[in-house]
């Protein structure tokens, strides 16, 4: 008798995923798989999403997706010891890149958040340090159902939004703080029916008590 042909796996494009994820666009997708709700404690990474989330203000995420690799170039590799030395003409010249987004305040923060992101690292050892110990150093599985359930900001970001603040930090509000989580991993997002969903602890003890009745 001939053998049953193992099942080939579900094509990348046809997974199920969170709500937000626009249907075709590559890009986007590789972003939600490979990146977004994965934990992320490399420092120059963590940079890197702060200063993107921060240029996103009033824009729509797939915009600041297709200029970041102008954004790395134009960044020094989110070098924070690079960018905090830019200096007014190294400044000015980027408000003439059309590759990133030409906002004098977005460039400006990004350059004075590399100063307070190194004074950071010197007092914690780790930008990724601080961070996650917010935390407790593992990440918040909220285990939402819906995508509306998913809050803008919540108590953990504007807690970590008026501390960046009175440490110099600039596009940093609760919303950006929240989005900036979610995209680092420390608080894991990804909603039931993703393929990457998880179940909030909590959940995850009920079942299995459930299992063992």
């Amino acid at each position: 008798m001939a053998s049953k042909r193992a099942a080939s796996p579900r094509p990348l494009l046809e997974r199920p995923r969170c709500g937000w994820v626009p249907a075709g666009d590559e890009e986007y997708i590789r972003y939600h798989d490979e990146e977004w709700g994965r934990p992320v404690r490399e420092d120059r990474h963590l940079f890197e999403m702060l200063t993107l989330e921060g240029a996103q203000a009033g824009l729509s995420w797939s915009t600041i997706l297709r200029k970041r690799a102008a954004y790395r170039k134009a960044f020094a590799g989110f070098d924070p010891a690079k960018v905090a030395r830019f200096d007014a003409r190294r400044r000015a010249a980027l408000l003439q890149d059309s590759g990133i987004v030409r906002n004098r305040l977005k460039i400006d923060s990004t350059v004075s958040n590399a100063r307070a992101f190194l004074a950071l690292q010197k007092e914690f050892g780790s930008f990724g340090g601080y961070l996650w110990e917010w935390v407790g150093g593992a990440p918040v599985i909220n285990g939402w159902q819906t995508r509306g359930q998913v809050p803008a900001s919540n108590e953990l970001s504007g807690r970590i939004s008026r501390d960046l603040k009175k440490r110099g930090f600039r596009f940093v509000g609760s919303t950006i703080i929240y989005a900036y989580l979610q995209a680092v991993g420390v608080v894991n997002d990804h909603t039931a029916g993703c393929y990457l969903y998880q179940a909030s602890p909590a959940a995850a003890r009920v079942a299995r008590k459930a299992s063992r009745s």
